[in-house]
């Protein structure tokens, strides 16, 4: 829980410091499905919303997922982030996926450090909850319209636990044009788990 209220904490800081010259934006995307490193949460479409908070290389928000069907995957996340201008940035999240709130053994932590350069990118994040501690590495390299990434993980990454590569694949996305002054974000991902041989095609679309 020390944890939890360090984290609320932080975001509350962050904001009531910089909420003068701040930036909010909040959205929502939908998805046929919700695929998360390699791995398929609930079924039928995930509705997604956030809001977030940024000033400068520093942003705090919440996020989360619901799914629109009887199998349920319920997840609402905090995080708080900063970037560098030379493209590394230092994360960490909060997972909730339901039950109490106030319940530390409902929550996850996860610091996350990522690098970007060009159009190569590293992430390297480690979960810890009460009886967790999984770690994943992902790599990935955009060139036009395309994006390909390899993940690799352990714990509940994988089907046996071991660290193995867990998440490949590629992505694109498009504008839709609807009108002459509205366009639709679509997005798509290929994904391939070669540990638990799962295979899935997801499609999005972004508010």
């Amino acid at each position: 829980m020390k944890k939890i209220y360090a984290l609320l904490v932080l975001c509350l800081i962050i904001v009531t410091s910089f909420s003068a010259k701040a930036q909010w934006s909040t959205g929502l995307d939908i998805y046929s499905s919700y695929v998360w490193r390699g791995a398929k949460f609930g079924s039928g479409p995930a509705f997604q919303p956030y809001v977030d908070f940024s000033k400068g290389g520093f942003s705090v928000g919440a996020w989360g997922s619901v799914n629109a069907s009887t199998d349920e995957a319920f997840e609402m996340d905090l995080y708080a982030s900063y970037g560098f201008d030379f493209g590394l940035s230092l994360a960490v999240t909060d997972y909730y996926f339901g039950g109490e709130y106030f319940d530390g053994a409902m929550h996850f932590i996860e610091p996350a450090i990522s690098f970007e350069a060009g159009g190569f990118s590293l992430t390297a994040a480690y979960m810890l909850g009460d009886e967790t501690a999984d770690a994943y590495v992902e790599a990935g390299y955009g060139f036009g319209p395309v994006d390909l990434f390899v993940g690799a993980g352990n714990g509940q990454y994988t089907k046996d636990g071991g660290f193995m590569v867990c998440n490949v694949g590629l992505g694109t996305s498009k504008d839709l044009k609807i009108t002459d002054d509205f366009s639709l974000p679509v997005s798509g991902s290929v994904i391939l788990n070669p540990s638990t041989e799962a295979f899935y095609i997801v499609v999005g679309v972004s508010f």
